[in-house]
């Protein structure tokens, strides 16, 4: 008799549409409807939304007015509004608009790193402890995102041994929340489960997130061996948008209502209202103006199916 599958009863879905989802659009969103995508991401579930960027608006235009979206949008208790910085001065706008929570991001694979910042990723997170230092005397807590963690347009595969090298930089500056993120979409979903694995049995002292790009259609598959290995929180974007200005092919993130409807058929709990979610993703593809890789907006639900008989 075979043993049965240990699958989690709660997963955690990180939207993070409003950020990692809108950067790479054509179409610049308003105030308004940034604010209309975060404030109903937060009524159909999210309990963790990354909200925007603090970066430089000719390096990422559509990041541009996050400041004001900050200042505008609702907040509602309990809920974990984090937004991306990239530099000291990023961190010291988002803490003068009350965010409280600020993400790090740094490539695992030196190649891209170099071509990016001109900084190996060792010297890349070790440059951020003046943040941790401005974070830490102003009650900010800080996660860290390492981005192609899995695969490299320019390398390749990235070592595991890669990966924990940039993991025990972060930990030297005092970051306890990582994601790894698969930019590029070359993860697969024996390297997943083995990466999350090795790296949840060294570092048991961190809260660990998996973030992937749907570019070859293995996105959802990643998940499941996530969730196999014990990893609980996966990033996730409205309507399947994304990709990254600075890694060349990369393309959207796995959909929030792909990844919800998933869950639910197997009877795994997000919290989430995927009717609402469905309607999110139907909303943001109004905003701008075409079609997008979003299984469940093309398909519908299982349960909408009926058959005559």
């Amino acid at each position: 008799m075979q043993n049965k599958l240990a699958w989690p009863k709660k997963i955690t879905v990180c939207e993070v549409g409003p950020r990692d989802g809108l950067q790479n659009e054509k179409v610049l969103l308003t105030v308004e409807q940034k604010i209309e995508l975060i404030e109903r991401s937060v009524q159909a579930g999210a309990k963790i939304i990354e909200i925007g960027s603090f970066v430089h608006p000719k390096a990422v235009p559509q990041m541009a007015d996050t400041d004001e979206v900050v200042k505008k949008m609702k907040r509602v208790d309990g809920v974990e509004y984090r937004a991306l910085v990239m530099n000291l001065r990023g961190l010291e706008r988002a803490e003068a608009v009350g965010i409280k929570k600020a993400k790090l991001t740094v490539s695992a694979s030196p190649t891209h790193s170099l071509k990016n910042l001109n900084k190996t990723p060792e010297e890349a997170v070790r440059g951020f402890a003046e943040c941790a230092k401005y974070a830490a005397a102003h009650g900010i807590e800080l996660s860290g995102a390492i981005s192609t963690a899995f695969g490299c347009c320019f390398e390749g595969r990235v070592p595991l041994e890669q990966v924990i090298s940039v993991v025990k930089c972060f930990k030297e500056i005092g970051v306890s929340e990582l994601s790894l993120s698969d930019t590029t979409g070359m993860a697969n979903p024996q390297q997943v489960y083995e990466y999350s694995v090795k790296v949840r049995e060294q570092f048991t002292d961190i809260d660990w997130v998996l973030h992937f790009h749907n570019t070859r259609g293995m996105g959802l598959s990643n998940v499941m061996a996530g969730m196999l290995a014990g990893i609980e929180r996966y990033d996730s974007c409205f309507a399947g948008l994304g990709g990254c200005p600075f890694a060349p092919g990369a393309s959207g993130n796995i959909a929030t209502e792909d990844l919800v409807h998933m869950l639910s058929e197997m009877g795994i709990d997000t919290g989430y209202d995927l009717a609402e979610g469905i309607a999110i993703g139907r909303r943001v593809r109004e905003f701008i103006g075409h079609d997008t890789d979003s299984s469940v907006l093309r398909a519908g639900r299982c349960s909408d199916i009926v058959i005559e008989q």
